[in-house]
């Protein structure tokens, strides 16, 4: 089955894809190599999912929250690519949490963008590296911010 058949029958629906807030690119393609810029976790209403995980937001808030980042990137990948199915497969992800010092829960949160990159893109294929570390802070207070590598079919 396809990526873009995957999100049909698991019923996914992507938002559309985030514009840039500064000077940068969502994404740059460079050979058979994707580079997303952080993405931060965005709803289709335009407001951020915010907050400190660990102090005033609990970790599966924080899971969310970076699930929903996966679906920002997935949807600036399809903008970039034209569809998903060019997506060969998760190289990297860099993850980070605003979280208060002493927190130690960082991968259980990016698991949220990992989890939901393994459901479209496969058991094998949708996980790839990956970071996760905590942060004082990050844009506009968003929970999480996740960046990734994709190999792509040229």
């Amino acid at each position: 089955m396809s990526h873009e058949e995957t999100l049909v029958v698991k019923g996914i629906t992507l938002p559309p894809a985030p514009q840039a807030a500064g000077l940068y690119k969502p994404m740059m393609v460079v050979g058979n190599l994707a580079y997303l810029s952080g993405h931060l976790p965005l709803l289709d209403d335009g407001t951020m999912m915010v907050g400190q995980v660990g102090s005033d937001q609990s970790v599966d808030q924080g899971n969310d929250a970076a699930r929903q980042v996966g679906l920002n990137m997935l949807a600036t990948l399809r903008a970039g690519l034209g569809s998903l199915d060019k997506i060969v497969r998760v190289v990297k992800l860099l993850g980070l949490v605003n979280s208060p010092s002493g927190f130690t829960q960082h991968p259980q949160v990016i698991n949220g963008c990992s989890e939901l990159l393994k459901e479209v893109l496969g058991d094998d294929h949708g996980v790839g590296a990956r970071s996760a570390f905590g942060v004082p802070g990050l844009p506009a207070g968003a929970m999480v911010e996740i960046e990734g590598i994709f190999e792509i079919q040229e």
